[in-house]
């Protein structure tokens, strides 16, 4: 059966900003994800047979590599497995927005974002939804956090100060708004090394420098909270979005 035509470039967004971080998928589950997402959704087919040989081909995996990634996820809902036999699989592939697991992730960070208070504040993940995702965005007014570039909906991100790897949280003192280009030269840096290298490249001047450390020293510090939209009316009786004015902080 025919899919209502879907948005590619949304799609693609919601698997980078809420099924890797929440999921964490390998690279090979990532890869065999998103061939199998071509081939189907945004073609049109909500299911997808395949074959072994032909997905490990298109994925450059081994098989071995193909048939692990492929049981991990549909352990996961990722994939929902129809039938199974000599002619190959035949999956479902699921829209991020159509995985259970992320769906219920998705309700439980909303619920957090409503009800937070200063002290609820430290235990929200900040990489849960949209919602919260946007609170961080708002709080850096727009620009990237590391280099002071405009920031637009197609070239912003967000970036781990310290990185996941150096088992970094998702905790909004962790957490900022940033270009695509920083997101992926900073990589595992450590964030004073990453703005001193952009100072030594001159894209931050000698006082931007010294207020980017004293920034990020403040958001380690739990100095830079994020705020939360009000939902207010307007005359016409549509219920609106409204950031709360977000004071600055010396030094940002």
């Amino acid at each position: 059966m025919k899919n209502q035509k879907l948005d590619a470039v949304h799609v693609w967004k919601e698997m980078e900003d809420v099924l890797v971080p929440r999921l964490r998928p390998s690279a090979g589950e990532r890869a065999v994800y998103s061939h199998l997402l071509r081939h189907s959704r945004l073609e049109g087919k909500r299911q997808l047979r395949f074959s072994i040989p032909w997905l490990a081909r298109g994925t450059c995996l081994s098989a071995k590599a193909v048939k692990r990634a492929v049981r991990r996820l549909i352990a996961r809902g990722v994939l929902r497995l129809i039938e199974r036999g000599q002619a190959g699989h035949v999956v479902e592939v699921r829209l991020p927005d159509e995985i259970r697991a992320l769906r219920a992730k998705k309700r439980a960070g909303d619920g957090a974002a409503r009800r937070v208070s200063t002290s609820d504040l430290e235990k929200v993940d900040f990489q849960a939804t949209r919602t919260v995702r946007a609170a961080i965005y708002a709080r850096e007014g727009g620009l990237c956090f590391y280099c002071l570039r405009r920031l637009t909906p197609l070239v912003r991100s967000i970036d781990h100060v310290l990185p996941c790897v150096r088992k970094g949280r998702n905790s909004y003192r962790n957490l900022v708004a940033c270009c695509a280009d920083c997101n992926s030269q900073k990589s595992d840096r450590r964030a004073e090394d990453y703005v001193r290298w952009l100072y030594r490249e001159g894209r931050l001047t000698s006082g931007e420098l010294t207020a980017r450390l004293r920034t990020l020293k403040s958001l380690a510090a739990g100095k830079l909270r994020p705020r939360f939209p009000d939902r207010v009316t307007t005359l016409s009786g549509r219920s609106q979005v409204k950031w709360r004015t977000v004071r600055p902080i010396a030094g940002n």
